[in-house]
Formats: C-alpha cells, sequence, structure tokens
C-alpha cells in the first residue's frame, strides 16, 4: 500500500479517543507485514517492534491511534441525543456537521442541530451556541425509537467526512490529527533497512484526553529514545500572527523546541536538526505553542526517556476536516529514517 493511500484509508476510519479498535485493527494490518511483531498492551497501545541486532539503545516511536469526537450523554424523550466532547472541540465549529454515532447494532447518520436562527431572539443570535445547548438528530420519533435504533448512553460519536485530493500535494479529510503521524510511522518501517537495535512502533490510545497511552506504552518499553510523530498548528492562513505560529504548510516538518508539556532533550533536536541538515531536508523549528504530544508523557517515564517530537503542518486541526501538503509527510518519513540512523550509528 501507499503512503497516500495509507493516510486515506486511517483518515476516513474511525476512532474516537477511548475508542480506538477500528483504528487499532486498521493499523495491525497496515504495518505487520514491516515488523517483526505486533501486540496490544493492558490498555490498548497497538506495539510493533522490529528487533535488531543489538538490544540497545531502544528508540520508540509514537503516534496517537484516537481523534476528537463525542459521545453520547443522553436521549431525550423526543429521541434527541445530547452528547459530551471527546478532546478539545471548540464549540463553534459543531453546528450543523454530519456525524456518525456508532452503536453496537451499526452506524447511525446524524445531523447536530439547535433551536433555529429564523425563531431565535436578537440577543441569542449573537451567542455563540455552546454545546450543551446543542443536540443530534437521528430521524427518532422520539426516546424508545432511538433506543430501538441502538442507541444508548456512551456510545461514541465521529464526524461524517472523507479523505479528498484536492491539489497535486493538498489532501483534505477527518482526523489527520493524528492519522497522518500512524501513516508515516507505517512508511518508516515499510522503507527502514537498518536493524542495528529494537525499533518500536507505538500506535497510542487517549492522546486527546490527556496523552494516557504514551505513558502506559512506554513505561511497558523502557526505550532510550523517544519520538512522537503528530501534526502541529500551521499558522499560514489570514488572522495569525507568527509570533502566535510561524509554521507554514508545505515548507517541510515542524521540529519542537518546547511546547506547555515538553522542552525537547537537547541530545534529541540536535540529531534531528542536524540529520535534516547533512541530508537535505526543510524543516521548521517551533517553539511555545500550548498544546503538547505524546512525547511529554514519554520524556517522564521511569528515570526519563530523552524526547522530541517531529510534526507535520496541518491546517484546522481539532475540526471535523483537516488540510495537509502530502510533500510535508514525505519529507517526515525521509527525517524519521535518516534519524533512526545516526542514533543507531552513535549510541
Amino acid at each position: 500500500m501507499s503512503l497516500e493511500s495509507n493516510i486515506e484509508k486511517l483518515s476516513n476510519t474511525s476512532g474516537v479517543t477511548g475508542r480506538e479498535e477500528a483504528a487499532r485493527e486498521l493499523m495491525t494490518k497496515l504495518i505487520k507485514p514491516y515488523v517483526d511483531e505486533t501486540s496490544e498492551d493492558n490498555l490498548g497501545n497497538l506495539i510493533a517492534i522490529k528487533r535488531g541486532k543489538k538490544s540497545k539503545p531502544k528508540i520508540m516511536l509514537a503516534a496517537h491511534m484516537d481523534e476528537i469526537g463525542l459521545m453520547v450523554k443522553n436521549i431525550s424523550k423526543e429521541g434527541f441525543l445530547q452528547f459530551a466532547k471527546m478532546g478539545g472541540i471548540d464549540d463553534r465549529i459543531l453546528l450543523a456537521q454530519k456525524v456518525i454515532v456508532h452503536t453496537n447494532k451499526g452506524d447511525l447518520v446524524g445531523i447536530i442541530g439547535s433551536k433555529p436562527p429564523h425563531i431565535q431572539k436578537k440577543e441569542e443570535r449573537n451567542k455563540i451556541v455552546t454545546y450543551d445547548n446543542l443536540f443530534i438528530d437521528i430521524g427518532a420519533v422520539n426516546l424508545k425509537a432511538a433506543k430501538k435504533m441502538g442507541v444508548k448512553i456512551g456510545d461514541p460519536i465521529s464526524f461524517s467526512v472523507n479523505y479528498q485530493k484536492i491539489g497535486k500535494n493538498i489532501v483534505t479529510g477527518k482526523a489527520f490529527d493524528d492519522r497522518a503521524g500512524c501513516a508515516t510511522m507505517i512508511e518508516v518501517f515499510k522503507k527502514l533497512r537498518s536493524r542495528d537495535c529494537n525499533i518500536f512502533a507505538v500506535g497510542t490510545i487517549q492522546e486527546e484526553v490527556g496523552l494516557r497511552g504514551a505513558g502506559t506504552a512506554a513505561f511497558g518499553i523502557a526505550p532510550d529514545f523517544g519520538i512522537a510523530l503528530d501534526v502541529t498548528v500551521a499558522g499560514d492562513v489570514p488572522g495569525v500572527k507568527a509570533f502566535e505560529s510561524n509554521i507554514k504548510m508545505g515548507k517541510g516538518p515542524a521540529l519542537t523546541v518546547s511546547d506547555a508539556g515538553l522542552i525537547s532533550h537537547p541530545k534529541v533536536l540536535s540529531i534531528l536538526v542536524d540529520t535534516a541538515n547533512k541530508n537535505n531536508i526543510p524543516y521548521q523549528l517551533e517553539t511555545g505553542l500550548p498544546g503538547t504530544t505524546d512525547a511529554a508523557r514519554i520524556s517522564l517515564t521511569r528515570q526519563g526517556v530523552p524526547s522530541g517530537t517531529i510534526s507535520i503542518p496541518t491546517r484546522y486541526i481539532h475540526s471535523p476536516v483537516g488540510m495537509m501538503d502530502l510533500t510535508d509527510v514525505k519529507n517526515s518519513v525521509k527525517l524519521v529514517i535518516a534519524a533512526i540512523n545516526e542514533i543507531q550509528n552513535k549510541f
């Protein structure tokens, strides 16, 4: 399978945080031909291993399988669904979105609705409709009908968006955060030839609600180096100042210097920067974002793990649809492979 094909398949798959089963099943299938072993840990992370001739150093790559989404919180007597947000979602992007409610009886299409603006008072129209005032309409006539359709409290809800290519290298789709990182990791293992040391590919769960999977996976692996593969805010859109985000789509992967949870280990950052320069791979440096990645949790595992992050610049993350440049994904793959070879040669 090609890199782009994997991105498309992973993007179109559902895996709301805490309910990553379908994403994990697909990732396992896609990465299995390129590793020596795959397993699922007690929490639900996918652990894939490419074994080398030496036991040290152990390198852990991590990309989270979960996506932002919603969860059924209540079913009204009229058959409308109220929901909780799973992960960081801006209330402003929810209204009128098409969603899929995943039930034990199958998937149901729904529309996020609210009181129609035509009959709102002026003061209501001037306010953001918060998620607790929204509902999902699945076409049920009442509570009994909704339950008969299979809906229950706790069912995950994903956004109904399909992957699409809109230019030579520009693609749009759901859950690029972080299925783009997952596809990058698979492609790295597909192309990686060196087997000097043990290299772990981890598809982590519940990143969007606190980096939970990365912590348990890293504790079990006890890596010597950790690299998170994720996406980051592309600030090259109207209204964003360079001080807020200097990262641009199509200009290469972003290397985290620091964010809200991680100050990249100098040794790891130096390897990534030097490797990129040596191999003429374009890159960007990023610091000061309020968010963080799995690398933050990996770095604090056991006695500490030197860690860093390689991110793909992506527009409109944490919304139903994102946009990215495939050249950034391809350059991320090149950088990860070159960095792994550098680490193996040095340590």
